[in-house]
């Protein structure tokens, strides 16, 4: 259906509309409309949406879509089942008698261009068939106008509770709003992953159906299945069931990574760390691998072993470290320590803003849209640019993120050591 290609193009070499409807009242009221606009009124067909599966399982897919969901049991799954007959580019208008916002969500999240309820007026008709008219004649949502190289970063969570997801919505939110990026925002904790959540979105299936049935992923599952946060950003998350394991070997986490590379500027992922032993492969295409740290023992533990698995199995990756949520005052471990320990600089410290961050979750909002105040705002923007700057101009605020320590190789088991003590002191 929607697919990010040129559909004015390819709009020239197929019908300009077709419907399938349930009813003769509908049909009735389709026909003067269609001639309007010039159509032809034997385009409208009888049968519904049944009908049209099987119509375009075997012929072209018009430009304009029309189809009645009125006798669907399942209308989300029916769709689905459109859209594997239905080529790219095809603008999709569904109508049906279901009054119900999470169908009318998930359909436009699988593709199509509108959901009208029935009974509906020829003025909603006409409207919606200018809009579809904008659609094939203007251009794609997620098809790049200019010639910027894609940017890929991955958020890694050194543990859970860092805020690696905060990180990577932020950062996905900034490469839209501020860097102007087609962005695409990837959260591969398949059963937890919050990202949807956090931006006040319903996650759809689209991440579960990619891992079940790799061979589907192409231009056209990209453009159903990612949801649409705003104008330059979209999501692809799931919440799957918690019985339902998920055993695969990574090829259709590799496949959505390169067609997300060819239908956006931008991409970040939110990988658990737990995906670097399964999936080692994730991360061979990034540019820039951003770790997520707090200032904690098992964090300082976990910081070193990931930064040398960063190393030797992303090469190519600038690596950042951010701290997150760092409260004022003394931490467990001190970014003196923490520094010697890891054998380099935190790049960025993100301090911790509770009251930003509850609004961020009332407001269904990212953290980086709320949090305003210049101490978090700041390293926030930075890191933004950083990324940006991976691709487009290495050498122009680029974070020195491969500086080492100057204070040389720290023994990591003596800082364990210490600490036990220091605890006893404090008692």
């Amino acid at each position: 259906m929607n697919a990010p290609f040129h559909a004015s193009r390819a709009a020239a070499l197929r019908d300009p509309f077709t419907a399938f409807v349930a009813d003769e009242a509908t049909a009735e009221m389709l026909r003067p409309i269609v001639v309007e606009h010039g159509w032809a009124p034997e385009k409208v067909n009888k049968g519904g949406l049944r009908n049209a599966v099987q119509h375009l399982s075997v012929s072209a897919s018009p430009a304009i879509l029309f189809v009645d969901l009125s006798e669907s049991g399942d209308p989300l799954n029916d769709i689905n089942a459109l859209a594997e007959v239905c080529e790219p580019g095809t603008v999709v208008v569904a109508a049906g008698q279901v009054n119900d916002v999470r169908l009318y969500r998930d359909l436009l999240a699988s593709g199509i261009q509108d959901y009208l309820l029935k009974p509906f007026t020829p003025d909603q008709l006409r409207d919606t068939f200018a809009n579809a008219q904008l659609t094939i004649s203007g251009p794609r949502l997620n098809e790049s106008t200019s010639e910027r190289p894609h940017v890929m970063a991955a958020v890694i969570g050194v543990r859970g509770g860092v805020g690696a997801s905060t990180i990577a919505t932020s950062l996905a939110w900034l490469l839209g709003d501020k860097a102007g990026r087609s962005t695409a925002l990837l959260d591969l904790d398949v059963h937890f992953g919050t990202t949807a959540l956090t931006l006040d979105l319903e996650p759809g299936r689209g991440l579960t159906d990619a891992i079940e049935n790799p061979s589907r992923i192409d231009g056209l599952f990209i453009e159903r299945a990612m949801v649409r946060a705003n104008e330059k950003l979209s999501v692809l998350s799931a919440e799957a069931p918690l019985n339902q394991p998920f055993l695969t070997d990574g090829s259709a986490y590799f496949q959505l990574q390169e067609e997300i590379r060819n239908a956006f500027e931008s991409a970040v992922l939110d990988l658990p760390r737990s995906m670097l032993v399964q999936h080692p492969h994730l991360v061979q295409d990034v540019h820039v691998a951003i770790v997520v740290v707090e200032f904690t023992l098992a964090a300082t533990r976990d910081a070193i072993r990931i930064l040398s698995w960063l190393k030797a199995n992303a090469p190519q990756a600038r690596v950042v470290v951010v701290a997150n949520k760092v409260p004022a005052g003394t931490h467990e471990i001190s970014r003196k320590d923490f520094e010697v320990s890891i054998e380099r600089k935190v790049d960025l410290i993100v301090p911790f803003d509770a009251k930003a961050a509850a609004q961020a979750a009332k407001l269904g909002q990212p953290f980086a849209k709320v949090a305003t105040s210049a101490r978090v705002a700041q390293p926030l923007n930075q890191l933004a640019n950083s990324t940006v700057a991976a691709v487009e101009d290495s050498d122009s605020g680029a974070i020195d993120a491969g500086a080492a320590s100057l204070l040389g190789k720290f023994n990591f088991k003596s800082l364990l050591a210490k600490a036990p003590k220091k605890a006893a002191a404090k008692a």
